[in-house]
């Protein structure tokens, strides 16, 4: 990258720190604890709302774990509709199908029940709802909502994401294999229930990969330049927690206490990066899940590691606190920055997570994917160093199997 790119980056980065204290970040009314999903319906009642739209997955509805829900809305005379099409890397014909059906319940608000994919969905339809006459592509970047959305009841089924606290939306446009990020601070949940049993029955790879993907946006938040004290705690608690209960929620998905304290994780993580942001491991995941439907926490699983040795000394000094108040110690700052890359490698091995793509990344494919992920991480990313075309085309080589 240039001198003069790199200079306006870090102007750009600056500017956007110092934005980042007047935008008005929205604090979740939050359910936390076992079977607290049934004491949704109440607050739905309390708050004035008594039509809405879930959005969730066919997965989801099959397996049962919407089903209390349902009844309780009846309970609790709560009207709803279902759009349950939504896939893994939702499109935007995903949100627009939902919008319509939002419209004709004339809904007033919209219930996120699943993982990150039903997240960005339901979040797509509040920003459909909120400016009716603007097609969701030209959403794509900062703050193009800008309008006040329906309230969004979130309900995360897996640990990871943390998209029920975030202001991110991700959407693929299908006609490019290209994810749309939408960045809106109205895009933010006013209603979260993280609730420990929804989770129990998620598979050791959802586990894992969801986890490590939570792992992901604390880091990322926390070796970034736009961090400010509260996310700076919210990451270090946020990792903590990680290193402590993933491998008992993956050895045994039962276990009710590391599986709440996996959501508290993903959402202090959620929280952290939606205000410090996140960096090259995720513009690069994103590419890969538009161009390859690679699922998002398994490619951050995979990335990881990978870009955080990239950054070498830049980021060092920041492990060495997340290294540190995980108990890793060493003689010096490389030390304890090398032996957190190689925990978070260790965690990788433990949960059968490969350490590159094995058979996906296409080498005629990397130019246009290197040139979406720059697109969407330069300037806005406030990542420790910086990546040109070169750099980004040689991390895409190197994260080939």
């Amino acid at each position: 990258m240039n001198i003069f790119m790199k200079i306006w980056c870090r102007i750009y980065q600056f500017v956007f720190k110092l934005t980042m204290y007047v935008l008005p970040w929205r604090k979740a009314k939050t359910l936390i604890g076992a079977n607290s999903l049934l004491l949704l319906p109440e607050l739905i009642k309390s708050e004035g709302y008594d039509r809405v739209l879930i959005v969730t997955d066919k997965t989801l509805v099959k397996l049962g774990l919407i089903n209390q829900l349902l009844e309780q809305l009846k309970k609790d005379n709560v009207e709803y509709v279902i759009y349950d099409e939504t896939v893994p890397n939702p499109t935007v014909e995903n949100v627009m199908d939902a919008y319509k059906l939002y419209k004709e319940g004339k809904s007033q608000g919209v219930i996120a029940f699943g993982g990150g994919s039903p997240m960005d969905c339901a979040k797509g339809v509040a920003a459909k709802v909120a400016c009716p006459k603007k097609d969701i592509v030209k959403m794509e970047g900062l703050l193009k909502v800008s309008k006040h959305t329906p309230p969004i009841f979130a309900i995360p089924t897996t640990a990871g994401t943390g998209s029920e606290v975030t202001l991110a939306a991700v959407i693929t446009d299908a006609e490019k294999n290209h994810k749309l990020v939408i960045n809106d601070t109205n895009l933010i949940p006013g209603y979260v229930v993280l609730d420990p049993v929804l989770t129990v029955g998620l598979p050791k790879h959802i586990t894992s990969t969801t986890g490590l993907d939570a792992l992901t946006h604390a880091v990322e938040a926390f070796i970034g330049n736009t961090r400010t004290k509260a996310t700076k705690a919210q990451a270090i608690n946020a990792t903590k927690l990680i290193f402590e209960n993933i491998k008992r929620a993956y050895d045994d998905g039962s276990d009710l206490i590391a599986r709440e304290n996996m959501l508290i994780a993903s959402n202090l993580a959620g929280k952290a990066f939606t205000r410090s942001y996140v960096g090259y491991v995720h513009s690069i995941a994103h590419t890969l899940g538009g161009q390859y439907k690679v699922p998002h926490g398994l490619a951050n699983a995979i990335i990881l590691p990978h870009i955080l040795k990239w950054y070498g000394k830049k980021a060092h000094k920041k492990l060495v606190v997340l290294g540190r108040a995980v108990g890793i110690d060493g003689k010096t700052d490389e030390e304890i920055s090398n032996k957190f890359i190689k925990e978070i490698e260790n965690l990788k091995e433990y949960c059968d997570i490969p350490e590159k793509f094995e058979n996906i990344i296409k080498d005629e494919d990397i130019p246009q994917m290197a040139k979406y992920s720059l697109k969407e991480a330069n300037p806005l990313y406030p990542v420790p160093k910086l990546m040109g075309k070169k750099e980004m085309i040689a991390m895409y080589k190197h994260l080939k199997a």
